[in-house]
C-alpha cells in the first residue's frame, strides 16, 4: 500500500473515531472483507468477524442513544475517554510497519484529530440540546453517521477527497472552539462529580 493511502486511512480512521468509533471500525473491517482490501500496518485486526460484530452491535446501541437529547451529551462525555485514545491507536496501528518514532507521531496526530472531531460533535450537540424540539438532534445524528461512514470509504478509495473532508472538519473545530472548551469543562465537572466522596447525612 502506498504512503498516501496509509496516511489517508490513518487520518480517516482517527478523525472518524471522534465522531463514531464503532461505525469506523465496522466499516473498515467490512470494506477489507468484501473488497479484498489489505489494510496497512496492524489494522488488519479490525477484519476479525468478532471485532466487526462487536463494533456493529455497539454502533446500533450508539445509533439509538445518539438520537435522544441529553442522553447523547452524557454518551459523548463518557466517550471522551474512548473515542480519542481509540483514534490515536488506530492511526498508530496504520503505521505498524514503520519505525517506532513514526508510530508515535501518528499516535499523537491521530489523537489530535480524534479530539478535534469529537469536540466538534459534542459542542454541536450542546447547541442543539438547547432547542426544545428533538428533531434537529436526530437529523444531526444521522448526518454524522453518514459523514463517518462516507469518510472511511473515502479514506480507502478517494484519499484526496478524505484530506479535503478532514481539512474542512478541522477548520470547523476552530469555528466552534468556544463551545468545544465549554464541553470539556462539562466533562471535567462530570468526572469530578463521579469521584466526589458520597456526602453523609
Amino acid at each position: 500500500m502506498s504512503l498516501i493511502s496509509t496516511i489517508a486511512i490513518a487520518m480517516g480512521s482517527s478523525w472518524v473515531s471522534g465522531i463514531n468509533l464503532y461505525a469506523c471500525v465496522a466499516t473498515l473491517g467490512l470494506l477489507s472483507r468484501f473488497s479484498h482490501l489489505q489494510l496497512p500496518g496492524e489494522l488488519q485486526v479490525v477484519t476479525s468477524w468478532w471485532v466487526i460484530g462487536i463494533a456493529a452491535f455497539l454502533y446500533v446501541v450508539e445509533f439509538v442513544a445518539d438520537k435522544v437529547p441529553v442522553v447523547d451529551s452524557t454518551w459523548d462525555v463518557i466517550h471522551t475517554f474512548i473515542r480519542i485514545p481509540a483514534g490515536a491507536v488506530l492511526a498508530a496501528a496504520a503505521f505498524g510497519d514503520f519505525d517506532r518514532s513514526v508510530q508515535v507521531i501518528a499516535f499523537l496526530l491521530g489523537g489530535g484529530l480524534a479530539l478535534s472531531s469529537h469536540g466538534t460533535k459534542a459542542a454541536t450537540r450542546l447547541i442543539l440540546n438547547a432547542s426544545p424540539e428533538p428533531v434537529s438532534n436526530a437529523v444531526a445524528s444521522v448526518v454524522e453517521d453518514i459523514i463517518a461512514i462516507f469518510s472511511v470509504i473515502a479514506s480507502v478509495f478517494l484519499p484526496l477527497l478524505l484530506f479535503c473532508i478532514v481539512g474542512v472538519g478541522v477548520v470547523l473545530s476552530f469555528v466552534v472552539l468556544r463551545r468545544i472548551l465549554q464541553f470539556f469543562r462539562q466533562v471535567k465537572t462530570s468526572v469530578n462529580t463521579w469521584f466526589e466522596p458520597a456526602k453523609t447525612a
